[in-house]
């Protein structure tokens, strides 16, 4: 879930379409959007924990998206330092979500494959289609729409360290690499979620650890 298999075309589009500033600076505008997308989904996970449907906590978490993309989509920040807030950000909202007790299993109905591949399809259409009229920084922004977040809103989070290694590389690499650079990015999204991954086992093998040993 980390690879952005819809916002990164999205960006490619506005590159092919605008140029190489125009992408880039929409790439700082869906980094803005891992900042917004945490907000979300610590405000759907406060709004569910509490007993409600998902469709108040989706709404909720919409608004919280909102508010905060909004706020900071104009933000004068480098690509690096901005992605260092986004990492701090993940953490605390990973704290502030995560329930190592709860797990579940849903069973997808037939239609949700087909319904995911028409909302990627729209949004793709809309926001190049109204690039020029939204300006960079907010289509990059809402590139980064968690449509599909309502079912994996705290597992979502860890998979946004290699979102904005993603958009990182873009933002910074675009302007003198080209297409290169969207390459340049894919591996660097591969790479972080291969890290976060990695310590994501360790952790919940350090958290297995004692429970096996007390019932040994």
């Amino acid at each position: 879930m980390g690879i952005p298999f819809t916002s990164g075309p999205i960006t490619l589009f506005l590159y092919l379409d605008h140029g190489a500033p125009f992408a880039a600076n929409a790439a700082l505008g869906s980094l803005v959007g891992v900042l917004a997308t945490a907000a979300f989904a610590v405000e759907f996970s406060a709004i569910a924990k509490r007993g409600g449907r998902i469709v108040p906590s989706f709404i909720a978490g919409l608004l919280a998206f909102a508010l905060i993309g909004g706020a900071a989509q104009d933000l004068a920040i480098a690509p690096l330092p901005l992605y260092a807030i986004c990492a701090v950000v993940l953490i605390v909202a990973i704290r502030l979500v995560a329930d190592p007790g709860v797990t579940a299993s849903v069973p997808l109905p037939r239609w949700d494959l087909p319904a995911r591949m028409v909302l990627a399809t729209v949004l793709v259409l809309a926001i190049t289609g109204g690039a020029a009229a939204l300006g960079p920084r907010l289509s990059g922004l809402l590139a980064t729409i968690p449509l599909y977040a309502s079912i994996l809103a705290g597992f979502g989070l860890f998979v946004l360290f290699g979102f904005g290694a993603f958009y990182v590389v873009i933002a910074a690499s675009l302007e003198w690499l080209g297409l290169w650079a969207f390459a340049a990015a894919l591996a660097a999204a591969v790479v972080m979620q291969a890290v976060t991954l990695r310590l994501l086992q360790r952790g919940v093998t350090s958290a297995a650890g004692p429970v096996s040993e007390s019932r040994s």
